[in-house]
């Protein structure tokens, strides 16, 4: 008696009718269905889409790099096996020179005392020249330079732990919480807010993720440090930081729109009292990735200041400065017509009768007062 159908929009999509048991149920099922969202689905779907990618790219990587370490074995095992012969050889004329030697007991004493002073002598000396020699490449602008780009990436590596763990709190205190109470029967804030506050946030954790383990991986081989490939996992996805500063602006309007309801804004100070977030305000995690770019562009300006410019990574790292640089100007050109773009309209709006030439984009904004 209790039955529902549910409609395709796509032609030649046969239509599903379905029934329950009583009429509450069929009113949830059907509310169920109104709130459920195809879009969220392939939003989701393509995520996992592009970790696949990402996962794909390292494990081709890793892949090389097991190359790399096999051939190395192999000539290692090459030289080895160079150095047997060459000790077996050492051996045999040692033997034939030993009946030519005198005998040691019958040496004179003061002949005995010359020679041990002789090998104090010999082996002072090769112990003073060595420590010269490891002094004057210490204080060498090679070694500083070396030290000064060793501790650039590990500051690099700190900085990005952090940034990692910025975004854990804002996806895991804020994002899927909001999602969650988003569900609920009477929700402080929809599904499609949510996604405009947090956009791609959740993807940009992921990706940061993938990015900090691969980092950690390189640190493990210190001193040999190759960071220009992780860059080059990195330059693909950066359409995703555009998407999230061009939609920085409209986020924050957004969370301040909802803030105006009393449920949320109550819920909204429950999650930002969590400890994790030592006391900092939602807007305060969503301002973070707007600088991460200018950041990467800095520590890779201040890694090519200390690079050689023979060595193996700079046109690699150079190649990935430029991209970056590229997009923060994209990106700062972009914010600047979408913050143009809303004061026109503020403005627009505070007139009575309207002012149509506010509407055209081609104006800008230049002053108020």
């Amino acid at each position: 008696q209790h039955y529902f159908t549910v409609l395709f929009g796509h032609e030649g999509q046969k239509p599903l009718e379905l029934r329950c048991e009583d009429e509450v149920d069929g009113d949830e099922w059907v509310e169920a269905i109104h709130q459920a969202s195809y879009s969220d689905i392939l939003i989701e779907r393509e995520v996992l889409m592009q970790k696949y990618i990402h996962l794909v790219q390292i494990v081709e990587t890793e892949k090389i790099a097991a190359n790399q370490l096999r051939h190395q074995l192999e000539d290692q095992d090459t030289e080895i096996e160079r150095l047997k012969s060459e000790i077996v050889a050492l051996n045999k004329t040692k033997e034939k020179m030993r009946p030519y030697q005198g005998n040691q007991e019958d040496e004179d004493p003061d002949i005995k005392k010359i020679k041990k002073v002789q090998s104090f002598m010999r082996g002072w000396l090769c112990r003073r020249k060595w420590k010269t020699i490891v002094q004057d490449y210490i204080c060498s602008p090679h070694a500083e330079s070396m030290r000064k780009r060793n501790q650039i990436v590990f500051n690099m590596v700190e900085a990005e732990s952090e940034y990692v763990h910025q975004l854990y709190v804002l996806v895991n205190c804020f994002l899927r919480p909001l999602r969650m109470a988003a569900s609920s029967k009477k929700p402080p804030i929809s599904h499609d807010d949510v996604s405009s506050i947090f956009l791609n946030s959740e993807t940009i954790m992921f990706l940061h993720e993938i990015f900090h383990q691969g980092l950690k991986a390189r640190i493990a081989n210190w001193p040999t440090l190759i960071l220009a490939d992780l860059f080059d996992i990195l330059l693909p996805m950066l359409n995703i930081y555009q998407e999230f500063v061009r939609n920085h602006q409209y986020s924050l309007q957004v969370l301040a729109n909802c803030k105006q309801n009393r449920d949320f804004d109550k819920l909204l100070k429950q999650y930002e009292a969590n400890p994790a977030c030592e006391g900092r305000m939602l807007e305060t995690f969503l301002t973070y990735p707007m600088f991460q770019i200018p950041r990467y562009i800095i520590t890779l300006h201040e890694l090519l200041a200390h690079t050689p410019h023979e060595h193996v990574e700079r046109k690699s790292l150079e190649f990935a400065k430029s991209k970056l640089e590229e997009l923060s100007r994209v990106m700062h050109d972009e914010v600047s017509d979408t913050e143009n773009i809303r004061k026109n309209l503020a403005i627009e709006r505070t007139i009575v009768e309207g002012c149509d030439i506010l509407l055209d984009t081609s104006q800008t904004f230049i002053r108020q007062g």
